[in-house]
């Protein structure tokens, strides 16, 4: 009874086991796309490196997003309507821009920048 017992766990654990060694096929790689975006106000220029810092959240839960930012990303200026071209060394620690971007094994890379100038706010004396 123990050799019928023996045959019949080996009948049944051998095809899983090869099944098992099988290699599968590797997931497909989908292309870089902008998939994510962040508004908020800028920590951080170094123009050396060509990254930012951003602070952005909403009430209490804050969060630095940092971005690299490559040569042939367009920046923007948002004034009276119409958007015109900027230099990375024009932005400044505390303007506030809208980015999207995407992550890469080296990091988040940004894919536009847009910087928007708030309108100066006055009290009523």
């Amino acid at each position: 009874m123990d050799r019928v017992t023996l045959l019949s766990l080996a009948a049944f654990i051998c095809p899983v086991a090869l099944t098992a060694q099988q290699p599968t096929a590797p997931p497909a790689v989908r292309p870089s796309v902008p998939h994510d975006s962040v508004r908020g106000a800028i920590r951080v220029v170094d123009v050396r490196a060509r990254t930012l810092e951003v602070t952005t959240g909403v009430g209490f839960a804050l969060r630095v997003v940092r971005l690299q930012v490559p040569a042939g990303v367009p920046i923007t200026n948002q004034q009276r309507g119409q958007r015109e071209p900027i230099r990375l060394g024009e932005l400044k620690p505390g303007d506030v821009i809208r980015a999207s971007f995407g992550g890469r094994p080296t990091g988040f890379v940004a894919y536009t920048i847009h910087q928007r100038v708030m309108a100066s706010r006055r009290r009523p004396r």
